[in-house]
């Protein structure tokens, strides 16, 4: 079968073995398409991701073969997530399920820039959810990282009419805004882009704000939350986007951590000390977050239509060129 097979922090297409169901209990899945996740491009150029890996897990496909006591069977279209808790260990207990050691270990084979994957009975079990037929494949494909940003928005609580500023607008601030809307609450965002800025009000934000002069942004704010938001989410990979954060906070804000920077910097003991801000990290999502996603996406209540360019398996280091360059908000990997 074909897959974008990683070497030298690029991909190229080569035939690699199909999986086999065999005896095994799960599905053999024929990938209909991949989202390129921005955490597929760290893994890539931070060398996380080892030469012959095949990446790839925003995946939507068909059950071609299955042994599996689920109700799932040969012909469903599907979308998921690629990990799976224990749910028995102090993590899961305590309400970490990404950092549940079985979390960490599970995942699908090879990775979704292939032609066919194998899940496991533990996926089907879990993870999995069958597409209604009014949902596109490209619709569904945002299960997973929808259900991220749901996982972040739980971590502040789902305090009644809070107001929320999303810092970084590409396409999972986009889906951060709307899972706050989703819940009820006020979205601001902010960006350097002016034409993201302008989008994200296309997609429900009650407001966005382009960030060139720092204080002239803070001050423009301040007419909408006049003593700061109640929670400040960083959905963009810039040192620069922490101390904005603290400053765009109220005191004793939620500032919730949903990206990595590449110099490792932190936020300020004292910020944190005396003003009683809470910073908490967000990574991945458990599978009620899943199903959540699942719900908004088909209930209409988040809206993805027009975010993702459609690009070939032979196409995909081109998308990740045109994601690096700000050329488009989400690439989709058609299969």
């Amino acid at each position: 079968m074909k897959a974008a097979v990683l070497e030298n922090e690029k991909f190229n297409i080569k035939d690699i073995e199909k999986p086999l169901l065999a005896d095994k209990e799960g599905a053999i899945i024929k990938i209909h398409g991949s989202g390129l996740c921005g955490s597929d491009i760290v893994k890539i150029r931070t060398g996380a991701a080892k030469d012959g890996s095949v990446l790839g897990h925003e995946i939507v496909g068909e059950i071609v073969e299955i042994n599996t006591k689920t109700p799932f069977k040969k012909g469903d279209i599907i979308a998921m997530g690629h990990h799976v808790p224990c749910f028995d260990c102090p993590y899961c207990f305590s309400g970490n399920y990404s950092m549940c050691r079985h979390f960490k270990s599970t995942n699908i084979f090879p990775g979704g820039f292939s032609e066919y994957v194998f899940i496991s009975e533990e996926h089907l079990n879990n993870t999995v959810f069958a597409i209604t037929p009014h949902l596109t494949d490209i619709e569904a494909s945002f299960l997973e990282p929808l259900a991220c940003c749901i996982r972040a928005v739980k971590k502040t609580g789902l305090k009644d009419r809070t107001k929320n500023l999303v810092m970084g607008l590409g396409s999972i601030g986009i889906l951060m805004g709307e899972a706050l809307k989703a819940y009820g609450n006020e979205v601001y965002g902010c960006d350097l882009i002016k034409e993201r800025a302008l989008l994200s009000e296309n997609y429900g934000f009650d407001k966005s704000f382009v960030l060139k002069d720092e204080k002239q942004v803070l001050d423009e704010m301040k007419k909408y939350a006049p003593i700061g938001f109640d929670n400040v989410f960083l959905t963009a990979g810039a040192s620069s986007a922490l101390d904005f954060a603290v400053k765009a906070a109220r005191d004793g804000a939620n500032i919730i951590v949903f990206s990595s920077v590449k110099d490792n910097n932190g936020f300020k003991n004292n910020d944190i000390y005396y003003r009683e801000l809470t910073v908490t990290g967000s990574y991945s999502p458990s599978p009620m977050d899943l199903e959540d996603s699942m719900n908004f996406l088909e209930s209409g209540k988040v809206n993805v239509k027009g975010l993702s360019t459609v690009y070939s398996l032979n196409q995909i280091n081109q998308a990740i060129n045109d994601t690096l360059s700000n050329k488009i908000m989400k690439a989709y990997i058609q299969i």
